[in-house]
């Protein structure tokens, strides 16, 4: 059966029997905003002159960083520059970056601590080892110490053309096995007592696009209008902050129901879809609001955080009979051993058989008794 896409009507003074489409230009009828009068969008302000051109996002972050590297002083400071002038320049993401300096820069002030030698050419297993062990012993996640280990590894693979590490260093590498658990998805009950408290339009509207759409609390606060198409209601994201893989997804009727009602009440002047009074919502404010109505409906113990509501809207696709194929383009994910997990969490077919083999064994226990 097709799906039905949700249409409002918006009578207007000319024409109170009019249907409109549910896309943006129905919410101010005539061209008020606009400057086409069949546009779905609001006139972007031109400017006729630009004094000097602002620095993007990624220019600012390359200059805190290698500010940071100048300031931290590490030993073979050189080598460490020229890795991450390299990693910058093969277009590697900010929390990429991120990751390999504070892998090599929590590396190098643990040999300092340990007053072990520091040159790169004397570096030996022993020393990656005992960092290991250092940063078990600290409490560290053992996802966290693998990433800052193979963050080392590709800064070593990097310098060995030039004979800087021992060659062994790269032979036998440590491998730390890393937990596998199970997402955590928002039980039904407990989705309808956290909607049911919501009592704001924006907020409505942001969780519900969360939970029907599946995108990264990143990805949404980063959606322009420009982005959505309310007719068709789709979400384009060009590129994600995590995987720099764009893809469509799309929203069911009841979040159009929603973002509708918000967009009635935003600036229309602004670009992004969820703002703040300077740029888009920061993922403090965004967490900051989630984690208000979790406690407002009584489910701060079950521990439920925003990414959660991207784990029930893959549960309840399998669930409901989505392919697995199919959940990993929605999902963006590159592998789809990520998506499988999804499928271990919510195997009705599986739970389904397993209840009626065991019907089966009990009803042979039954007779062999009577």
């Amino acid at each position: 059966m097709q799906y039905q896409k949700l249409h409002k009507t918006i009578p207007t003074q000319a024409d109170p029997t009019e249907p409109y489409p549910f896309h943006f230009h129905s919410y101010f009828a005539g061209d008020l905003f606009f400057e086409d009068p069949e546009s779905k969008y609001p006139s972007r302000p031109h400017y006729t002159s630009q004094v000097c051109r602002q620095p993007t996002k990624r220019e600012v972050f390359k200059i805190r960083l290698f500010l940071r590297i100048e300031r931290d002083k590490l030993p073979n400071q050189e080598h460490i520059m020229r890795y991450m002038r390299h990693k910058f320049r093969v277009n590697c993401k900010p929390n990429t970056l991120r990751n390999a300096y504070f892998g090599i820069f929590s590396f190098f002030r643990f040999l300092e601590s340990a007053n072990r030698c520091t040159d790169l050419d004397q570096l030996n297993r022993s020393d990656l080892e005992a960092y290991v062990e250092h940063e078990q012993d600290n409490g560290k996640q053992s996802g966290t110490i693998k990433t800052r280990l193979w963050t080392l590894y590709g800064f070593f693979h990097f310098l060995r053309p030039d004979k800087l590490v021992p060659s062994d260093l790269l032979e036998r590498k440590i491998n730390i096995k890393v937990p596998s658990p199970l997402p955590k998805s928002i039980d039904p009950d407990d989705e309808e007592k956290l909607l049911a408290v919501i009592d704001k339009v924006r907020d409505r509207a942001m969780i519900m696009l969360l939970l029907r759409t599946g995108m990264r609390i990143g990805e949404l606060l980063n959606t322009k209008m420009d982005d959505i198409d309310l007719q068709e209601q789709v979400i384009r994201i060009y590129e994600s902050d995590k995987t720099g893989i764009g893809r469509v997804v799309y929203f069911s009727n009841d979040a159009a129901e929603a973002l509708y009602l918000y967009l009635q009440e935003r600036d229309f002047r602004k670009e992004s879809l969820f703002y703040s009074s300077r740029d888009s919502l920061s993922y403090t404010a965004a967490w900051a609001r989630f984690k208000h109505y979790i406690d407002k409906a009584g489910l701060s113990h079950k521990g439920y955080t925003p990414h959660c509501l991207r784990h029930t809207y893959a549960t309840r696709l399998l669930n409901a009979g989505m392919r697995l194929e199919c959940l990993q383009v929605l999902l963006g994910h590159t592998n789809i051993e990520q998506t499988r997990r999804y499928a271990n969490l919510s195997d009705k077919r599986r739970e389904e058989e397993y209840f009626n083999t065991m019907a089966i064994i009990e009803g042979e226990t039954s007779d062999e008794h009577d």
